[in-house]
């Protein structure tokens, strides 16, 4: 990995026409399961006594496609925007989903003026910025789990022989060098 999220020839990530693919339709279901979840609070809530399950229902139906297409839709631009970005500039790292994110917040203000372009841009990359730094800091918190750690074996001392034990204390001979303990892994 070079200088954040992942070097440009890693294969572990799908190649970005389909990654863009993919994440719109992720982006959807989880628009779709997390607006049916507020929708149905909220049908259930505004609706009278007798018909809060048809009303949670007609509530369900008729928002959470829409907050799933609302994900959808940013999830799109997101992607297509770091893709471009990546082929733009050769290299994957934190900086493409910064400006991508400054820029997918800049298309969808596109209709409200150049002021809300500039405020829309700024949190889309303040706030990718903040999940880019997150994700960092908690990948080099974790990093240290995944190192390889040679294990110690604790073998018992070899018993001392009776040529060492009745050696007079003051013999010039050295005593036999203890041997450090084995590793796996060296």
């Amino acid at each position: 990995m070079t200088g954040g999220r992942h070097d440009i020839s890693d294969t572990s990530r799908d190649p970005c026409p389909y990654i863009i693919v993919y994440d719109i339709g992720a982006a959807f279901c989880m628009g779709a399961i997390g607006g049916s979840i507020w929708h149905g609070f909220k049908g259930y809530r505004n609706s009278p006594r007798g018909d809060r399950f048809a009303g949670t229902i007609a509530s369900v139906k008729s928002r959470a496609p829409v907050v799933g297409g609302g994900f959808a839709v940013w999830s799109g631009l997101f992607n297509a925007g770091d893709c471009t970005l990546v082929a733009i500039r050769g290299k994957e790292d934190s900086w493409n989903a910064i400006m991508a994110g400054a820029a997918t917040g800049g298309i969808l203000a596109a209709r409200s003026g150049p002021q809300a372009i500039a405020v829309s841009a700024a949190f889309g990359g303040i706030i990718l910025g903040i999940m880019e730094g997150v994700g960092a800091m908690l990948g080099r918190l974790s990093s240290d789990s995944y190192k390889p750690v040679a294990p110690v074996l604790d073998l018992p001392a070899a018993p001392a022989s009776a040529a060492n034990s009745s050696a007079p204390e003051d013999s010039a001979a050295a005593p036999a060098p203890s041997a450090p303990p084995k590793r796996f892994f060296q």
